[in-house]
């Protein structure tokens, strides 16, 4: 149950992070936005998880209070920037609005992998499966809700969307609070931060196992993103006259793909275990990356079935790695490990997105051999097994 609670409450919790993408459009007719000034507004919650996944890894924060209290804090926080949004009154209001918000996903994603850990330590590549999953549908529906732009049966304003995910995150919240830690998870003291929890993600790279686990995580976050921002520019490309629905459809679809292969890929961990899962997924996605420039002018319907199997193929390995990076850390440390190595792995997917995505017109279908050396340094990463840390 408790599981299901943490899945679910991921959801819940991560919908401020891709809900406003679905109303850039109402945003920008309200405020006179430019096509550039869109850009600040989307990139703005990232660059707060980035700088807010820094502060907890950095700091030990995920290690020193209880991680469902933090939890439930970032859902109250983020939920209410979130409510703001619609009042901002402008783009550089909203855009420190959505950095606060970006920067209290920062407790509510790699904190929630924490809990998870503490509450599945036999299962938790299954456990971190199911939680990747609920993000990866999240990442997918704004493409859905574009699709169904059109459809006004349900008579909802844009500003009740918003409401709506910040009332997710509220129950998100609560839903954490009351679930607490897990069994011998629990914070020990609340005096004045120790000086070993200072510094507490970097010191898990000074075990050989967490390098490894966190190289090949690296490794994916180059292609993963990139990917999913390729995909409906590959279908464009190969079927011009599609409708800008349909087009949302189609990436909803090639997208949403990925939170089931993640949660095959736990079920698969339970039997073969995480590296096994993570090898295959790495080794597939490469494939894909090596074939395609060959795979030619392909109907929508076959063109789709490749994408999707490349989109399962990339993301399935996703929960693995933060198991395996949980495994080689000791328990004290696994919040502040798993917080760092996410603001690296997202801070390498922009800077994969701001490089490759711009290619497009150049390299077409080659530019898949830039995503290329991504899966590589996983699979290299990852040639020698990953011992647990001593209890």
């Amino acid at each position: 149950m408790a599981i299901f609670i943490l899945a679910l409450s991921e959801l819940f919790g991560t919908a401020l992070w891709f809900t406003p993408n679905a109303v850039l459009n109402d945003l920008q007719a309200l405020w006179s936005l430019s096509i550039s000034d869109l850009g600040w507004l989307t990139g703005a919650v990232q660059g707060g998880f980035l700088l807010g996944t820094l502060l907890i890894g950095l700091s030990g924060l995920a290690d020193r209070f209880d991680a469902s209290r933090l939890f439930a804090a970032c859902c109250l926080l983020g939920a209410l920037t979130n409510a703001l949004l619609p009042w901002a009154g402008g783009l550089w209001q909203a855009v420190i609005l959505r950095m606060i918000t970006g920067a209290c996903l920062a407790g509510i994603y790699p904190v929630g992998m924490k809990l998870m850990v503490g509450w599945a330590p036999a299962r938790a590549g299954l456990g971190l499966a199911l939680l990747v999953g609920m993000l990866v549908l999240g990442t997918a529906l704004p493409h859905g809700l574009r699709a169904l732009s059109d459809w006004h049966a349900l008579n909802l304003s844009w500003r009740d969307g918003i409401l709506g995910a910040s009332g997710l995150a509220i129950l998100a919240g609560g839903m954490v609070w009351r679930l607490g830690e897990a069994p011998g998870m629990r914070t020990p003291s609340h005096g004045p931060l120790a000086p070993s929890a200072r510094l507490a993600g970097i010191k898990a790279f000074r075990i050989p196992g967490f390098r490894r686990a966190a190289g090949a995580y690296f490794g994916h976050m180059w292609e993963l993103y990139t990917l999913w921002a390729l995909i409906p520019l590959i279908v464009l490309a190969s079927q011009p006259s599609l409708s800008t629905p349909a087009l949302a459809m189609w990436a909803f679809i090639l997208i949403a793909i990925g939170g089931p292969a993640c949660w095959l890929g736990g079920a698969l961990s339970l039997r073969f275990g995480s590296r096994r899962v993570a090898q295959c997924g790495l080794a597939g996605s490469a494939c894909c990356c090596a074939v395609f420039p060959f795979i030619g002018p392909l109907p929508l319907t076959s063109l789709s079935l490749f994408l999707a199997l490349w989109s399962a193929l990339a993301v399935i390995d996703s929960p693995q790695f933060s198991a395996l990076s949980a495994q080689a850390c000791p328990r004290e440390i696994v919040g502040s490990a798993l917080t760092l190595q996410n603001a690296i792995g997202f801070a390498i997917s922009m800077l994969s997105l701001l490089l490759l995505i711009p290619m497009w017109n150049l390299f077409g279908a080659w530019l898949a051999w830039l995503l290329l050396p991504g899966p590589l340094v996983g699979l290299w990463s990852l040639r020698a097994r990953i011992p647990s840390a001593a209890p």
